[in-house]
């Protein structure tokens, strides 16, 4: 049985952005079982769990065949073992991975630099002065994106795992002025969204955070 870590409490605004999300819709695209794994925050700091993951951090992904860390390595995982996240053809398999490698390599590290600046930072002097620098890059990055996507509904010619990675990236451009520059990608991530599997992926993972605030 496939089964993935989460933490079992998060802060409110962390709540749709934890990475499990990405394991859960990728999870729910392939039509595969799986349970979850709630996890403390102090158990995230026991040696068993670091032995799984050195980090401390969510998701572990587990199957009858391998344990994984790493949201980008597990999400290659089930693309490959899944046609709904990856065709099967040899230039369609590479371009999937070129995606899922350019949302957490190409795009992730602005979108992170300029969150961690408004949820962390803000009100501190260096932040001030770093913040327009960080726009700036973000929308360099978006602006790179949108003009390869064009008029395209999907990064390629169908919905692949890249674009699921690339939701997740651009759904934590938390500066909803940034992204409304570029409207074809807003509605790229409403249009991933709109999508029943990651419906239902966001409908339990805030079920989770539901439960516990009971």
């Amino acid at each position: 049985m496939r089964k993935f870590s989460t933490f079992d409490w998060v802060p409110d605004f962390a709540k749709g952005h934890v990475k499990e999300l990405r394991v859960r819709w990728a999870l729910e695209e392939a039509g595969f079982p799986y349970t979850e794994w709630p996890i403390s925050q102090e158990e995230k700091t026991s040696i068993a769990y670091r032995k799984l993951q050195p980090f401390g951090q969510v998701p572990i992904y587990e199957d009858d065949e391998v344990s994984l860390f790493e949201s980008g390595a597990i999400l290659l995982h089930l693309a490959n073992q899944s046609e709904a996240l990856m065709p099967r053809d040899v230039r369609g398999r590479a371009r999937t991975t070129a995606w899922i490698f350019a949302a957490i390599n190409s795009i992730e590290p602005a979108v992170a630099q300029l969150s961690e600046i408004d949820l962390f930072h803000e009100g501190a002097e260096w932040a001030r002065l770093r913040r327009p620098g960080a726009v700036d890059r973000v929308k360099q990055r978006l602006g790179d994106l949108a003009l390869w996507l064009g008029d395209r509904d999907y990064l390629e010619d169908r919905f692949t795992a890249g674009d699921l990675m690339m939701t997740t990236v651009l759904r934590d451009v938390r500066q909803e002025d940034v992204l409304a520059a570029f409207p074809t990608l807003q509605a790229y991530r409403a249009r991933c969204e709109a999508r029943p599997a990651f419906q239902k992926a966001l409908r339990d993972h805030l079920a989770l955070y539901a439960e516990a605030a009971e």
